[in-house]
């Protein structure tokens, strides 16, 4: 393995316990214009951007101007209702401070629009920590497709082999391994081991992975 310098976190499901909420939020949108989609199947696909979740969900183009309006909706009724009640993992600032005490660049690659994951750092309190930020807004397609991380991974200015992604779907896994980069995947976020098999390693959440840090990729680097 070689030597770590880097790693690109995403952040819902991973440091921040908000899958189902995203989830909730999606089903609600699709309700209000006129879809019925059980929230099993949504939530299977949180960790995709809309312009992925919405052609697997309903078969809709989300540049669509129905796609565009449930898009929207769905930023709207997650940030009204269901904000003001997540919580970051345990241990997820904490691990993110002893990366960066290690000596290890951290960069942000999310779905999540920008105004939304500025809130969400605020809630992990990680903004100060995170150096470079990437969201939806700056890759043309999100994950499974490997923009964004590719957009976090050339702020980084590390070769792929030099950088892990931290991350709660098997869309992280795809995204990074399309460019070459290694996956430690976490259970946070609702997902099987099974689900996640092609990561790297694999751990329940922030305070596991910190708790076995020093045997993990991201100790092995010195």
């Amino acid at each position: 393995m070689a030597h770590i310098g880097g790693v690109i976190l995403d952040v819902d499901g991973t440091l921040i316990d908000s899958n189902d909420q995203h989830a909730q939020a999606w089903v609600e949108a699709m309700a209000e214009a006129g879809y019925q989609v059980p929230l099993e199947k949504v939530r299977r696909l949180i960790g995709m951007g809309s312009d992925n979740l919405l052609p697997a969900a309903l078969n809709l183009d989300k540049e669509s101007e129905p796609g565009k309006q449930m898009s929207k909706r769905q930023q709207e009724i997650f940030q009204e209702k269901y904000l003001s009640e997540i919580k970051p993992f345990p241990q997820a600032r904490a691990l993110l401070e002893h990366m960066q005490k290690q000596g290890l660049k951290l960069a942000v690659a999310s779905s999540a629009q920008e105004d939304e994951l500025k809130k969400l750092l605020e809630i992990i309190g990680a903004n100060d920590l995170v150096e470079e930020k990437t969201s939806s807004s700056e890759a043309k397609n999100s994950k499974p497709d490997p923009d964004i991380v590719k957009v976090a991974l050339d702020k980084l200015k590390l070769p792929a082999e030099q950088v892990v992604m931290l991350g709660d779907t098997p869309y992280d896994i795809k995204a990074a391994s399309k460019l070459g980069v290694s996956t430690i995947a976490l259970r946070a976020g609702g997902w099987s081991t099974e689900d996640l098999k092609d990561a790297k390693a694999i751990y329940d959440d922030p305070a596991d992975v910190l708790a076995n840090y020093d045997n993990s990729l991201l100790g092995k680097h010195h």
